[in-house]
């Protein structure tokens, strides 16, 4: 029974996102500099990483769609076409 118990409360805290949720300023200033850099995307998109940011379906000026990797700075350390 304790098994069942620890898994279910590890899945409770996996599903809320909790250690991963991204501050009101810090989204702020990532969607910010998406904005100079003529690009958008779902701020639900915004992952933190140990070493940064990852933001899915970034969508730029052209239509283009990224996968870009920020570090803790926000300076851009890879973006990936899609």
């Amino acid at each position: 029974m304790k098994p069942i118990l620890a898994f279910t409360a590890a899945m409770v805290v996996a599903s809320t996102g909790f250690a991963s949720e991204v501050d009101e300023a810090t989204e702020m200033k990532i969607m910010a500099m998406l904005a100079e850099m003529e690009c958008q995307m779902d701020a639900d998109d915004i992952e933190v990483e140990d070493d940064g940011y990852d933001l899915d379906d970034v969508i730029c000026k052209g239509g283009n769609q990224f996968d870009i990797k920020l570090d803790k700075e926000f300076n851009e350390v890879s973006r990936r076409a899609e």
